[in-house]
């Protein structure tokens, strides 16, 4: 399984390493790693990053949208919108699809998604 870029940990580290902590993850780095999560987790390689937030935990929550199904003509590929929430060290701490939807569909807002 591949594992993020970026590996942030500080569990173990002793006092000595603890002077030398990485800086706080920026937005960026939450996203890229997400993006990797997604590819891992869901099978699919994602195509928009439509939000990246930080968490009330120091972490991240990042929304990404994938093609689940490709299909003919393109405005009728299935799309997920898939969450995923990162600690402060990158580390997974929950993922899920939050809505589908087919790409022609112009109104995102409708609860349940149209799927």
């Amino acid at each position: 399984m591949a594992q993020p870029t970026r590996k942030r940990s500080g569990k173990d580290r002793d006092a000595e390493d603890a002077e030398a902590e990485l800086p706080p993850m920026s937005a960026r780095e939450a996203a890229d790693i997400a993006r990797e999560y997604i590819t891992e987790l869901a099978g699919q390689e994602s195509f928009a990053m439509t939000s990246v937030e930080p968490a009330d935990d120091d972490g991240w929550v990042v929304e990404l949208e994938v093609v689940e199904e490709r299909r003919i003509p393109s405005t009728s590929d299935i799309i997920g919108v898939y969450e995923v929430q990162l600690d402060g060290d990158g580390e997974l701490l929950a993922f899920k699809r939050t809505r589908r939807y087919m790409r022609g569909q112009t109104d995102h807002s409708s609860s349940g998604g149209g799927m």
